[in-house]
């Protein structure tokens, strides 16, 4: 198999040094292509000194399913593409590799997303985040489970995901109007195409934000956009909503436990979360 890898780049910041450094010592034998907005702290030049291709555009026309699939295009011939996003750290030397194993054990795959550790600077609550989202035992999802897991079923992340390229094209590639959440949109085409969707616990990576009540405000309005007008998503997986409630009780109860202070905090978040939510849904 021929593997590429893709990363989408905005003034990535002294950590970037860092990720390219472990990209050169994986086991696994990448393609690598790099998709910049116009950095002006010289990410494009760090990537090309590292041997990579970098690939310019303008800053204005990012989107993340056009840019994704556009750096596609020019990537190929290849069988698989793995997409990371800028901010994450490779927890060894062998996460690609980890990442893509299933392919060549199950044709039916179609996607594989790795399991996503909190960084050393992490808040009690995006631990909490990270570890309810991405479990230590590795999951095999197929579209009739979507009446055990709902809207999960349909759960990806372009921070740390492969795709078998045959796949990822049979379903019309990544969206180009989308505001955010082309991984998802993916990951329920191929599941309704009769694909299965792998979460590979043992392929992991550092990745996780310590988000403002506005910044989780903004990012909810987008993902409510999302899901107004991708309505046919939740139609089939089910709503966001009733898993959104189970999860901020469960946070809530552990956070209690270590600092209850947090709590506070986190309420105020997820106030912000759900009003941004019901935003974007009504903005559509």
């Amino acid at each position: 198999m021929k593997f590429g890898l893709i990363i989408p780049t905005l003034n990535a910041g002294a950590q970037f040094e860092k990720l390219l450094t472990q990209l050169a010592a994986q086991t696994l034998p990448t393609k690598k292509l790099i998709v910049d907005s116009e950095s002006t702290d010289g990410t494009a030049r760090l990537a090309k000194n590292f041997g990579l291709e970098v690939l310019t555009i303008p800053r204005k026309s990012f989107n993340h399913g056009a840019t994704r699939q556009f750096a596609l295009e020019k990537i190929l011939p290849l069988d698989v593409i793995i997409f990371l996003t800028q901010d994450v750290l490779l927890h060894d030397d062998d996460s690609l590799a980890h990442l893509v194993k299933i392919f060549s054990e199950d044709e039916s795959v179609g996607l594989s997303y790795g399991r996503q550790l909190p960084h050393v600077d992490a808040t009690n609550e995006a631990k909490f985040l990270r570890a309810f989202n991405y479990p230590p035992e590795s999951q095999l999802r197929s579209f009739d489970d979507r009446k055990i897991f709902g809207l999960k079923t349909a759960f990806a992340s372009n921070s740390f995901a492969a795709y078998r390229v045959e796949s990822l094209q049979g379903v019309g590639g990544f969206p180009t109007n989308v505001p955010l959440c082309e991984d998802m949109f993916v990951a329920a085409k191929m599941l309704m195409s009769g694909l299965k969707i792998f979460y590979a616990a043992d392929a992991k990576v550092f990745h996780s934000h310590n988000y403002t009540a506005a910044q989780e405000f903004r990012r909810y309005v987008q993902i409510g956009k999302f899901h107004a007008q991708e309505s046919w998503i939740r139609e089939t997986f089910g709503s966001a909503e009733g898993a959104g409630k189970k999860f901020v009780w469960m946070k809530l109860s552990a956070l209690a436990k270590k600092n209850p202070v947090e709590c506070f905090g986190a309420l105020f978040r997820d106030a912000a979360k759900f009003f941004g939510y019901r935003v974007g849904r009504l903005s559509i």
